[in-house]
């Protein structure tokens, strides 16, 4: 062999070495997982259960790391703002695709500076009214309230909220005009509305469900694309008469953009592995969201599907942030 070939095959060699173990190590620290939220919840639910799932397959910890406020803006940041080594990961939710047209001044492109790993699971909100509203489908609501324009409220649990918005986007595909009255979360939202105070609200499922089964709500229908593992019996607004209406509740994993693709494409694989384990589609099923699992561009697709629809909802109504 030429003399002069050998230094650069061993150079080349050794190059070839380095990649293939950097390759293999990721992770070789601890996974920073940001969740834009306070602890409790859906939220850490889901985090704390595919972030052990994660560290079980990769051998390295994930850490949850819970940074609620500012409607999700200081958590995502973060995440947007952090190296794309795949070192930190976000949990995003509906409210990542909601926040661009109702915040307008985020410090971050809620699309050019992510990549996209995988959607995790979605579900819907259900429409409940309370009893006393002569209302037992949601033909009959839009007869009722179509009859009395503005007479007619419904309750979110804020403004610019997931269930206010899925209330707007009905209220626009059905023509009828019932007034928003938001409150300061989902837990007061829910007393009036048990109380009867507030007759009508689109909310998250799983808390709803022990009050719709002890007849203390009525479910009329779910917002999802598709009727919901968690109330098969329940139909979809779609399916009642308004078809291609979808509000699901979403939640997805994230990094900062320009996190090489062989991560994120180690990443999207266990993510997809984990959300296929029965343990965690039991559990998901108990907070009212089926597991989803979806590659990369799938979840691009959805992400940009979903700014343009809330960005239509948010201008049609004048949503403004509270």
């Amino acid at each position: 062999m030429n003399a002069r070939l050998v230094p650069a095959i061993v150079l080349l060699a050794c190059t070839a070495s380095a990649v293939h173990v950097s390759a293999q190590v990721y992770p070789e620290r601890p996974v920073r997982f940001v969740v834009p939220y306070p602890p409790g919840g859906a939220t850490d639910i889901i985090s704390r259960t595919l972030g052990q799932k994660l560290s079980d397959a990769f051998k390295q910890q994930f850490v949850v790391d819970n940074r609620g406020g500012a409607g999700q803006v200081i958590g995502t940041d973060i995440v947007a703002k952090s190296a794309p080594n795949g070192y930190t990961i976000l949990l995003a939710s509906v409210t990542h695709s909601i926040n661009p047209a109702l915040l307008r001044k985020l410090p971050y492109d809620s699309v050019k500076d992510f990549s996209a790993i995988t959607l995790v699971a979605s579900g819907p909100n259900v429409l409940v009214v309370h009893p006393s509203l002569p209302a037992r489908s949601v033909a009959e609501l839009v007869k009722l309230t179509k009859a009395a324009p503005g007479k007619y409220n419904y309750a979110s649990s804020g403004n610019g909220s997931g269930g206010h918005l899925a209330t707007e986007l009905f209220k626009s595909m059905a023509g009828i005009d019932i007034n928003h009255i938001p409150y300061k979360g989902n837990g007061p939202a829910t007393v009036d509305l048990l109380a009867g105070q507030v007759p009508i609200m689109f909310t998250s499922t799983a808390p709803m469900l022990p009050h719709i089964r002890s007849g203390k709500l009525r479910g009329l229908a779910t917002t999802g694309a598709s009727r919901s593992s968690a109330t098969p019996d329940i139909p979809t607004i779609a399916e009642l008469g308004f078809p291609g209406y979808e509000a699901s509740l979403w939640y997805a994993i994230l990094a900062a953009a320009g996190t090489p693709g062989t991560i994120i494409r180690d990443l999207n694989a266990q993510f997809v592995a984990a959300l296929k384990a029965p343990d965690v589609r039991e559990r998901f099923t108990g907070l009212g969201i089926d597991v989803a699992g979806s590659a990369p561009e799938e979840l691009d697709r959805h992400l940009r599907t979903e700014l343009t629809k809330w960005e239509k909802v948010i201008r049609n109504a004048k949503i403004r942030p509270e």
